[in-house]
């Protein structure tokens, strides 16, 4: 199964994520703010990266422009409450796959990660 990292300074909402991402099947990895997910970048391979906008250390924005500096071609969702069409567009021009919305259902975020995960197949 698809080994994602969930990068959310959020507790509530990354453990909902987490437990709804393993509920069907998905290793996760967790990142409370930028600088561990930066870590586990360094250190693991992942199929997807979803990213909160807004976190301490690296935001979600500057996570991006970082790995697509490094040539880092993993997929990437954005995941913001930021839902202008402009900031949309900024995380898009970063480099960034994926863009949604929060707040989010997570069957919604489940079936949107199947079809992402299915496009790279």
């Amino acid at each position: 199964m698809a080994k994602i990292l969930l990068a959310e300074d959020e507790e509530v909402l990354r453990m909902l994520v987490v437990d709804t991402l393993e509920d069907e099947g998905y290793h996760i990895d967790e990142a409370c703010d930028g600088e561990e997910a930066y870590q586990h970048i360094q250190k693991n391979t992942y199929d997807l990266i979803l990213l909160d906008y807004m976190m301490p250390v690296y935001t979600g924005l500057e996570l991006i422009e970082m790995l697509r500096r490094e040539q880092n071609g993993t997929k990437i969702m954005m995941l913001s409450a930021k839902n202008q069409a402009s900031e949309q567009q900024k995380v898009l021009d970063a480099g960034a796959d994926y863009f949604m919305s929060k707040p989010f259902s997570p069957l919604e975020l489940v079936d949107r990660i199947e079809e992402i995960l299915s496009e790279t197949t």
